[in-house]
This record gives structure tokens, C-alpha cells and sequence, in this order.
């Protein structure tokens, strides 16, 4: 049994667990058990002495009494929201997200979120609740990449609605996230390239030297514009055409007027300006276009490239994305600091682009421990 202290109305109590005859005087930390400012009763414990409870109790007193009550009242309402509420409104206000970002979220809650956690209170969420959806995703044997996009939207989700208030305490702190380790990816060899080149339309060996060349995602390359060749050697990546739907949308985590640069090698620039003359521009200065479409869209791109590969003669499973792993491959190769590829191909984290091309810097474990070794 314990005996908890009663304070002023509102500020909580504290107490001790242990069972000792004067507790007063034991070694046993002490607790305290109050209510948060969205109305949650919260406990905690770990304190050594009564003061420092006392101290505790009397922050977490001053800061609910200084949050005005409209405030408060707000904070307690986003907190007894269901998720799946939330996270539809979340969603809604993510207007910088492009039309296929939208498509991809709303496939991870409807299929791996939701499922799971569609009816539990917002201010319910902790560590422990977080362990668990990981787990249940792990017992429903769901792959590692489907994993880490599904925290990936969770985090997003829940730490908005603690910003807001609806979540006192960080739900993902001690969380071990799940670990994703890509695929071991397939590299193009220049003489697949030049004769994927050889075997493609005009349009296809345009995207096709964006995205060997620049490190271009698809979409980026269907935007080829050459007002984008900002000098002689550096193209400006600034939007790109989204693949369904054939328009114009901001970059990948960006917003529209964002953007990026990435070095044109001559090549490249000599592609561009090949096609324009040949093709022309369009008013604004793009390049690709259908018959039927002021845009390329991932159609137009499958079916090229599908009839290019047979022609090619080319039986390895390649796709246009490995263009980019190419570019990848060929500045690591040329000694070029992973830092800046990151940056060039328009990745948010470094982390993912030292998963993926890692093992494509050039012996650097090997070259480390020769110049270790010099400087001994």
C-alpha cells in the first residue's frame, strides 16, 4: 500500500509504492500522479527526493494554468479525436503534397494503418502502442519497404497532433523504427544504355540521358525544358509531370517554386538541344509530348521502354528507374562524395542514399585502412 499527498485541487499528488514502515526516510523514488492539459491522467516516477516531485508537479500546475482555456479546450478535443478522423484531416491539410503522394498515403492508411489503429484516441498513443503496430506488422509478415513507409506516414501523423496538443508526451521515443534495407539493386552497363539508345524514339533516349545522366526520377524527366539549363553545366530540377495524371506538380517533399540543381554533363546538354531542334518547344519551353498529351505520363514511358528492351535484345530485369541507380554508380565511381549525389537526386534523407549505394563507393573500408596504416 501507499499514501499519496493530496495537493491544491489540480496540481496532483505524490507518493511512494514501496511498503516500507516510514517511507519518508526509505530509498524508494517517489511518484506522481496528475492530469494533463488535455485532461489525461498521467503518472510518473524516478524522483529521489519529495522536492523534486513537488518541483514536477508544480511545472506541470503553472504551464496548464498559463494555457488559455480556448486553447486548452482545443487541446483536449484534437486529443479525444479518433485516429482515423485525424488522419483524414491531416491528410486534407497537406496541400503541398502532389496528387500521387496523395495516392500513396491514403494506400498505406487504408492498408496497413488503419486496420490496425482507426478507432483508438489520438491522446492514447504511446511507445508501447507504436512497439505494438510494429509488431502486428511483422506478425502479418508484411515487407520491410511496406514497413517503413507505414511508420514513416504514422510519425507524421502523430507528431503533428502532439504539435497541436493532443499528445503530451513523444509516442515514438525509445522506439527501434523498422530497419529497410533495400533490395540489391541492378545497374545498367553503358553498353546496355547505348543500346537501349540505339533501339529508342527520339523521347525515350531524351529520358533516357536525363536520367543516366542527371539522376532525373521519371516524372522530372518528363518535364524536359530547356529554359531548366540554367549554364552550360548545371540543369535546375523544378518540378516534374505527374505520372497519371499528365500534370504539373511540385517535386518529390517539396513544395511548388522549390527546387533543385544537378550537373548537365555535355551529353546531356547536347540531347536537349538535338531534340529542340529537331521537335521544337512548346511555348513555355518543354520538350515531350504525345499525340494525344501535352505531357508523358508512366504509359507512355512503359510501353517505349518495353519495346526498346526486346529490341535491345536485352533479357536482364532493367527498368527506366535504374537509370538512376547508373548516375548513382558513375559519380560514386568517379570518387564524387555521396552528399552531394544525395542532393543532386533530390533524396530528403542521406540515410536511404547510404543504404542503397553504399557498397558502390569505391573500396573506401579498403583505401581507409591502407592510408590508416601510412599515418602509423
Amino acid at each position: 500500500m501507499y499514501l499519496a499527498t493530496q495537493l491544491v485541487r489540480g496540481m496532483g499528488s505524490f507518493f511512494k509504492s514501496c511498503t516500507c514502515a516510514r517511507q519518508n526516510r526509505c530509498a524508494h523514488p517517489y511518484s506522481i500522479r496528475y492530469r494533463d492539459a488535455s485532461g489525461r491522467q498521467r503518472e510518473e516516477t524516478g524522483y529521489t527526493t519529495q522536492q523534486t516531485a513537488l518541483d514536477r508537479l508544480t511545472k506541470v500546475y503553472e504551464e496548464k494554468r498559463s494555457t488559455p482555456r480556448a486553447q486548452a479546450e482545443l487541446k483536449r478535443e484534437t486529443g479525444q479525436q479518433r485516429f482515423g478522423n485525424y488522419a483524414s484531416a491531416w491528410l486534407a491539410r497537406q496541400r503541398h503534397y502532389a496528387p500521387g503522394s496523395v495516392r500513396s498515403v491514403t494506400q498505406v492508411l487504408n492498408s496497413q494503418i488503419l486496420p490496425v489503429v482507426e478507432s483508438r484516441r489520438i491522446n492514447t498513443f504511446t511507445a508501447t502502442v507504436v512497439d505494438d503496430f510494429i509488431m502486428s506488422m511483422e506478425e502479418r509478415s508484411v515487407g520491410l519497404a511496406a514497413q517503413q513507409n507505414a511508420y514513416d506516414t504514422l510519425k507524421k501523423i502523430l507528431l503533428d497532433a502532439r504539435r497541436r496538443g493532443g499528445i503530451t508526451e513523444d509516442p515514438f521515443e525509445g522506439v527501434i523504427p523498422p530497419e529497410y534495407v533495400p533490395r540489391r539493386i541492378t545497374i545498367p552497363t553503358l553498353a546496355e544504355i547505348h543500346a537501349l539508345k540505339a533501339a529508342s524514339s527520339d523521347g525515350l533516349r531524351l529520358i533516357i540521358d536525363l536520367m543516366a545522366g542527371c539522376g532525373l526520377r521519371n516524372g522530372e524527366a518528363y518535364a524536359a525544358n530547356l529554359e531548366r539549363m540554367v549554364a552550360d553545366d548545371v540543369y535546375r530540377v523544378a518540378e516534374q509531370i505527374e505520372g497519371k495524371t499528365r500534370k504539373r506538380a511540385p517535386l518529390k517533399h517539396r513544395k511548388f517554386g522549390a527546387f533543385r540543381e544537378t550537373p548537365m554533363p555535355l551529353a546531356v546538354r547536347e540531347s536537349l538541344l538535338g531534340y529542340a531542334n529537331a521537335h521544337g518547344t512548346d511555348t513555355d519551353g518543354y520538350l515531350l509530348r504525345t499525340q494525344r498529351s501535352a505531357y508523358w505520363a508512366h504509359t507512355t514511358l512503359d510501353y517505349q521502354w518495353g519495346t526498346a528492351r526486346k529490341r535491345a535484345g536485352i533479357t536482364r530485369r532493367l527498368t527506366a528507374y535504374s537509370l538512376r541507380h547508373f548516375f548513382a554508380s558513375n559519380c560514386l565511381a568517379k570518387g564524387i562524395p555521396i552528399t552531394d549525389v544525395a542532393e543532386w537526386m533530390g533524396h530528403r534523407d542521406i540515410n536511404m542514399t547510404f543504404k542503397i549505394y553504399r557498397h558502390l563507393m569505391p573500396a573506401s573500408i579498403g583505401r581507409a585502412a591502407k592510408l590508416l596504416n601510412e599515418g602509423l
